[in-house]
Order: structure tokens, then C-alpha cells, then sequence
């Protein structure tokens, strides 16, 4: 009888503990950037992307907010290495005035799919996923990336114009792609791009 009860109660005890550690996961999970529960979607990315066409400067508009990303002025410019890799330019101005830059390259991963592009700017780190859900290549571009980890996953979404400004008409649109996709825009966040705010990128 005592073995009974105290096997009931290990198991009440572990059942709380799991409880308790989904609880304080949850609260990881929503507190944290991009960190979400449940597994990554796999939106629509954009029908015969062409990386010549989306190569050069796009300029950030809103993003998802990330830890290595801590400035406002965000630029990506992209260029030509080789057949199916582009290189990556990031660059960002830090409070103090100083501008961050970045250097990396991204791979198409599959070639029939050449919108799912792995994002690389450390040799012993893992590339992550760059898709780009759409993109008129002139004007707009939305890229949205995901990993899972276990019972969450990491989001990561940009929305980028060739200009300093989009349309509001665009961003909605936007912004709509990323909702069927199951993605918060509500956590979306504007990037500064004042032209005198900005003018040590240009320096």
C-alpha cells in the first residue's frame, strides 16, 4: 500500500515539475525575441526568384527584433560571387554614432527552390534560412526565416525597400503574407531611416 502511494505521488510530483517547467518555457518563449512555441511554418516563397535581379542595396524598413541586431539605419547589399551564392553586407548605426558592418554569403540550398536561401556569416557557426516570401525586386522584399528547436522555433522577418520608405499600401500587404504564414506582426518594429539620423552611413 505505502509503494502504491508512493509511486502515486512521484508521479503527481513529476507531472507538476513537467508543468512547471512547460510554464517557465512559455514564459521564455513569449518573453524572448522571436522565440515562439510550436514547430516552423512553411510559407509560399517567392515564384522564380531571380538572384540577379534582387542582387544591390535595400534599405530596412520593419523588422522582427533580433539580439544581433541592436541599431537603427539598417542596410543589406547584395552581390554576385558565383552561381547560386550571393554575398551579404550588412550594415547598422550603433547609438554611439559608430557604424556596424557584417560580411557573409548566402547559398541556395536546393536549386528548384531558389527563394530558400541559408544565410552564413561565421565559419563554425550554422547558416539560417532566408527566404524570401516575395519581392517585385524594384521596390519591396519580404524575407522570413525559421528554426525549430524542440517544442519552439526562432522567427526571424524583414520587410526591405530600395528606398528609405515604403508605401503604407505595401507594408500592409506584407504584413499579410507574414499573418497567413501564423507570424505576430504586431511584434514588428520600425527601422529609423531618417536621412540626417542616418548620414554617417553614407560617410
Amino acid at each position: 500500500m505505502l509503494s502504491v502511494l508512493f509511486s502515486a505521488g512521484r508521479g503527481i510530483k513529476m507531472k507538476a515539475m513537467q508543468v512547471i517547467s512547460l510554464t517557465l518555457l512559455s514564459v521564455l518563449a513569449a518573453s524572448a525575441q522571436g522565440l515562439k512555441f510550436g514547430r516552423c511554418p512553411k510559407p509560399a516563397v517567392q515564384v522564380n526568384f531571380d538572384a540577379s535581379r534582387y542582387i544591390g542595396k535595400w534599405y530596412e524598413i520593419q523588422k522582427l527584433p533580433t539580439a544581433f541586431q541592436k541599431g537603427e539605419c539598417g542596410t543589406a547589399t547584395y552581390s554576385a560571387k558565383s552561381p547560386g551564392v550571393i554575398g551579404v553586407f550588412n550594415q547598422e548605426l550603433l547609438d554611439d554614432g559608430t557604424v556596424n558592418g557584417i560580411v557573409g554569403s548566402a547559398k541556395v540550398k536546393n536549386p528548384a527552390e531558389p527563394a530558400k536561401l541559408e544565410v552564413s556569416f561565421f565559419e563554425d557557426s550554422p547558416p539560417g534560412p532566408y527566404w524570401v516570401l516575395s519581392t517585385d525586386y524594384e521596390g519591396h522584399s519580404l524575407v522570413y526565416g525559421c528554426t525549430d528547436f524542440g517544442l519552439f522555433c526562432m522567427e526571424f522577418a524583414w520587410i526591405l525597400s530600395r528606398e528609405p520608405t515604403l508605401p503604407e499600401e505595401t507594408v500592409e500587404e506584407l504584413h499579410s503574407i507574414l499573418s497567413s504564414a501564423g507570424v505576430n506582426v504586431d511584434k514588428l518594429v520600425p527601422t529609423n531611416q531618417d536621412e540626417t539620423y542616418c548620414s554617417p552611413m553614407n560617410q
